[in-house]
């Protein structure tokens, strides 16, 4: 894999195409009762239904439609004759299929045949992650519609997409997942066992090896030990959302769409967006989505749950979140980033750990929406899912997640309003901290309340598809989580003793990295001509369970570029380290122009326009 050199071309984002419901808000409970929230086979509302919640859930999100166009086979069986027709797939839901067909011809092979049997691929990007297959099962005619542009079929499977894949598809891949993640732990504890044998020639690195194998794998077993709150229907707490958007004009309405359109009681959930001067088209994007969904105003009441704030200059993005905290009339406030974009029954999931009076902050879980880009977004894809899924549902075990990620978390707003000077003007080593707002926030919180992650509670961001943007964000992010991971210090140990543990482990083993690193690649084959090829292993063995268990989580095609990323990350990200450690106290963002990165370009074309001058 190569960067690429100097500027990079715009690279267009896939996106997961949903088919646009007629109904503008086809989630939020209208108080007419004019129409219910559901998909035309459900049944009522989510507080109102007898059936258990999450197969209410299940039944609403086996609704939704992706737009596809697939190429499906049709086996006619009459009189024990069998004929093929051909036609195109255009929409599918884990229910069935709309297809186009040709003439009136095929449609009367179709509708006189005794039974049918269809056959398709799903191909990757076209429904969610996990569900690529290939499908041949009995299906039946649902609804057949004509139009100008041809003749509309729907047929309905036998059985959902979900039952088939995992009657089909997802057992195996789980017997394979399993045995290989049992052959991989065995692997790394045997070559573990080996270092404790060879301790005594070089202590301190085997050490190290010892600690970061059983660090990582600890992580792996309470990911896999860890269980989410339930929904309770009964418990909808009043929610305020708060969108800070900067230059957002491509994703902003979404976002917006995404936040107003959930499955809650109108009267219990409201929107604020807070645009922090931005120099594009964010602010007219705002206005018109607002005034769309304001012709639902009678059964929704939008004009009383949704308002956007002008902040008259730039401040950044904490000042932007603050704002919305005071403007806030709820006691539970959301944090959500404007590029991304919520499931309809995310706030069900993710308000009910607060139950719990100790719990100060939830987490949801971040999926990458632009997957199926290129090879760098499936690499962070399977990244995210990992340090979701595994690494803060780990530390959710022990009521310690250490960072309530930006684009979905939910705090109590007393705590927020409470230590919102200290968040604002909080400084390190005398410089203003601009960037790492959710680690800071999280400290704040961690340090008084319990913090835990609801895996449920599910949106999708956009994902950087350069690698130039891409670096400049990991560098970001790496500044930031030195900074607070060392202030977070302070206080972790007062928590759990194997929680406090493994933070501080974590901490060590991720600085000191790059000089184990140097060390066995580069001293050990050039000083004592030994190749490492233990070292290597290590490395690609926990490469490989990191793809292996996404694999047995998600059954996903793109788990392989977790192993991707890993060498990535060894060759590449590992050495952002080091620069992160001398100028953590950098203000600057990198992926777009905020107030510092503007001051840090002009700074720069001085500097190149004295050396020009001969200055």
């Amino acid at each position: 894999m190569r960067l690429l050199k100097g500027k990079e071309k715009d690279v267009k984002n896939i996106l997961l195409r949903e088919k646009e419901d007629r109904r503008l808000l086809s989630n939020v409970p209208d108080k007419t009762r004019t129409r219910t929230n559901t998909d035309r086979r459900g049944n009522g509302y989510v507080n109102e239904t007898t059936q258990n919640v999450n197969d209410f859930i299940e039944n609403k999100q086996a609704g939704i439609r992706y737009q596809v166009n697939y190429e499906v086979e049709i086996t006619c069986i009459k009189n024990k004759k069998k004929s093929k027709i051909i036609c195109r797939g255009i929409d599918i839901s884990m229910t069935g299929i709309l297809l186009r067909l040709e003439d009136k011809a095929i449609l009367t092979a179709i509708q006189e045949a005794d039974s049918l049997l269809i056959k398709f691929e799903i191909l990757p990007g076209t429904m969610p992650e996990g569900m690529e297959m290939k499908v041949k099962m009995p299906a039946k005619i649902a609804r057949v519609q004509e139009f100008e542009d041809g003749i509309y079929c729907g047929m309905e499977f036998y059985e959902g997409l979900s039952v088939y894949s995992g009657k089909k598809k997802n057992r195996y891949i789980l017997m394979i997942s399993s045995f290989l993640m049992f052959v991989i732990v065995a692997f790394i504890a045997l070559m573990r066992a080996e270092s404790i044998i060879y301790f005594k020639f070089n202590k301190w690195l085997y050490l190290y090896s010892i600690v970061t194998a059983a660090f990582l794998l600890s992580k792996y077993f309470f990911g896999f030990m860890y269980r989410e709150v339930p929904v309770d229907v009964n418990y909808t707490p009043g929610v305020s959302i708060l969108i800070p958007c900067f230059n957002e004009e491509e994703w902003i309405q979404k976002t917006i769409l995404s936040c107003i359109n959930q499955d809650y009681p109108i009267d219990k959930l409201e929107v604020i967006v807070i645009d922090d001067c931005s120099s594009d088209r964010s602010v007219e994007k705002i206005k018109e989505i607002i005034e769309k969904l304001k012709q639902e105003d009678g059964k929704f009441e939008i004009s009383s749950r949704i308002k956007y704030i002008v902040q008259e200059k730039n401040s950044g993005k904490r000042e932007a979140l603050a704002k919305g905290a005071m403007e806030a009339k709820h006691d539970l406030i959301v944090f959500v980033d404007s590029d991304s974009f919520l499931n309809p029954f995310a706030l069900r999931y993710l308000v009910v750990p607060f139950k719990d009076p100790k719990i100060g902050g939830v987490a949801g879980r971040t999926d990458v929406a632009n997957t199926y880009t290129n090879i760098l977004t499936k690499m962070q894809s399977v990244r995210y899912y990992i340090a979701f899924r595994i690494m803060k549902a780990s530390e959710s075990y022990f009521d310690t997640v250490t960072c309530l990620s930006g684009p979905l978390a939910c705090y109590r707003k007393e705590i927020v309003l409470k230590h919102k000077e200290e968040w604002l003007n909080q400084r390190f080593l005398r410089q203003k901290a601009t960037f790492g707002d959710d680690r800071a926030m999280t400290n704040i919180v961690l340090n008084e309340y319990r913090t835990v992650y609801q895996d449920s509670a599910i949106c999708s961001t956009i994902v950087p598809n350069q690698y130039k943007v891409f670096l400049n964000q990991q560098m970001r992010w790496k500044r930031s989580w030195l900074r607070e991971s060392l202030l977070a210090g302070k206080f972790m140990w007062k928590k759990e003793p194997f929680a406090a543990l493994t933070f501080y482990i974590g901490l060590l083993v991720p600085i000191l990295a790059p000089i184990v690193v140097t060390y066995n690649l580069f001293y050990v084959p050039l000083v004592h001509r030994v190749f490492p090829k233990t070292f290597i292993v290590g490395i690609l063995l926990m490469a490989f369970l990191m793809s292996v268990a996404q694999l047995f989580l998600r059954k996903s095609t793109t788990w392989l570029f977790g192993m991707v990323f890993c060498l990535f990350y060894e060759a590449v990200l590992l050495w952002q380290m080091p620069v992160a450690w001398f100028t953590f106290w950098k203000s600057t963002w990198g992926t777009r122009m905020t107030p510092s990165d503007v001051k840090e370009q002009k700074k720069k074309e001085e500097r190149r326009q004295r050396r020009l001058s001969g200055g």
